[in-house]
């Protein structure tokens, strides 16, 4: 379904002329409100959205011509057209000038009247989707914007395209900063519906009270505030594309409305009674531990199930071994275009302080980091220096217990984490062979002798030549 266009105003003093206007505009399929005077119809204007004011041009109290003042002053894109029964040369140009997009003098053929509301009616549907074209630009997702060279990295890729193409309903977890938003996008953007709205919602920073009403639109009166008839964001997205980021975050109320909106697509509007129905692919992300949040009681199984239809697992940063580098890479290219700045590359000692860290907040960490590295470096390559020193990020994993990652061995988890404690004892020794063997309460020759297993090369340190463990 389209939206709905907003309701027709008919402001005249004659209650048969108010009659006339509104049976002719509904016989055409437009919603029609009426006011019998100026005043009764600035108070509505206050409170509702409407297509179009019709006027007409002596009215009890305030004229139309004043009436048209204020119109064009408080709402200036709101179109009116004006009906008298006086209708003279001199009398339209005073209408026009009032702010009328038209003048109409009785009596007149109903396809006069009806070809000036058609003409708002594509008005309004020409600036809707400019406005909707505007919230996008600058926001398109493609598949390129998920950098990365390691085999998970690839097999995602593969699997949205394979997915993308179809209308099934996805869920993505993963850690905050792993991309889950960019999946989403791509998702949409390979889709058949990649033409209609692309429609975001960040279930964990809309109050609870006011989500189910950003979802699904609320009546006038149905809350204290609701002055006007809001859509809700699943209207928006008819024939398109819903994401609804952090949707553990949703409150079991409003899952229980989620999973009949899912059956179907149907759905009421708060404090309505009509049921309305859209057709929308719905994407939902959450990093969150779904099955934990299911066992504690706070996320339904039965909501759970319906939506992982396909599940994308998102790995971490630290499980991605050499993307670090190439992230840094993209984000140094990107960063370095738009700050100007004389940093072209890394470090040896650089590569391997970014290698060495954990990444907690993920590849959004990562570009903070490179940003960061940028204001401060004033040389040609990146050097260590203008890497944090990682404290505070190092602590919020400090009572992560080290498990390894899916499919992945004991051995290999044991491996990384032995590559990890020795890049953090060299970080922390100026990547000094000697001093880093002390602090692991390891003779030099055997720390050397783990680096040569592990494939790790020292970067240049305090007595130590870069490149070389020897």
């Amino acid at each position: 379904m389209s939206l709905p266009l907003p309701p027709v105003l008919v402001v005249d003093d004659e209650k048969n002329m108010r009659r006339s206007l509104q049976t002719m505009l509904g016989d055409e399929g437009h919603a029609v409100r009426t006011a019998e005077s100026a005043e009764e119809a600035l108070n509505l204007l206050a409170r509702e959205e409407f297509l179009m004011v019709i006027t007409d041009a002596r009215l009890g109290g305030m004229s139309g011509y004043e009436f048209l003042g204020k119109i064009r002053s408080q709402w200036p894109d709101l179109p009116a057209l004006m009906i008298t029964a006086y209708a003279t040369p001199k009398l339209a140009v005073e209408a026009i000038k009032a702010g009328a997009i038209d003048y109409l003098g009785k009596p007149f053929a109903p396809e006069e009247l009806f070809h000036a509301v058609a003409r708002c009616a594509e008005r309004h549907r020409l600036l809707r989707e400019n406005a909707a074209l505007r919230s996008r630009a600058g926001e398109i997702f493609s598949l390129e914007q998920i950098v990365g060279d390691s085999e998970k990295m690839r097999d995602l890729r593969q699997l949205i395209r394979t997915v993308a193409a179809t209308d099934a309903r996805v869920l993505i977890l993963g850690e905050s900063g792993t991309g889950k938003e960019l999946v989403a996008g791509a998702i949409h953007t390979l889709s058949g519906r990649r033409a209609e709205h692309y429609v975001r919602i960040n279930c964990a920073a809309i109050p609870e009270t006011l989500l189910e009403s950003e979802l699904f639109g609320h009546e006038r009166g149905a809350f204290t505030g609701a002055l006007k008839q809001k859509p809700g964001r699943v209207e928006e997205a008819d024939d398109g594309t819903i994401f609804l980021d952090e949707i553990a975050d949703m409150g079991k109320p409003l899952q229980a409305k989620l999973l009949r909106f899912l059956e179907d697509g149907s759905f009421t509007r708060v404090g309505g009674t009509e049921e309305l129905r859209v057709n929308v692919r719905l994407v939902a992300a959450t990093n969150r531990d779904i099955v934990q949040a299911i066992a504690a009681g706070e996320f339904r199984e039965d909501l759970f199930h319906r939506l992982n239809v396909v599940q994308f697992n998102l790995a971490p940063l630290r499980d991605r071994g050499d993307d670090v580098l190439v992230l840094a890479e993209h984000f140094l290219r990107m960063f370095r275009a738009r700050m100007n700045t004389p940093a072209a590359g890394f470090t040896a000692a650089a590569r391997q302080k970014l290698l060495g860290h954990r990444w907690p907040g993920n590849v959004r960490e990562l570009r903070n980091v490179i940003e960061r590295a940028l204001i401060l470096e004033t040389g040609r390559d990146i050097q260590p220096s203008s890497l944090p020193d990682f404290a505070v990020e190092t602590r919020l994993q400090k009572n992560t217990p080290a498990m390894p990652a899916p499919d992945e061995s004991l051995d290999a988890a044991l491996e990384r984490l032995e590559r990890e404690l020795i890049h953090g004892a060299l970080e922390q020794n100026n990547f000094s062979l000697t001093r880093a063997a002390e602090r692991l309460k390891l003779t030099r020759h055997s720390l050397r002798y783990r680096m040569q297993r592990l494939n790790m090369k020292l970067a240049a340190g305090d007595g130590d030549p870069a490149g070389s463990i020897d």
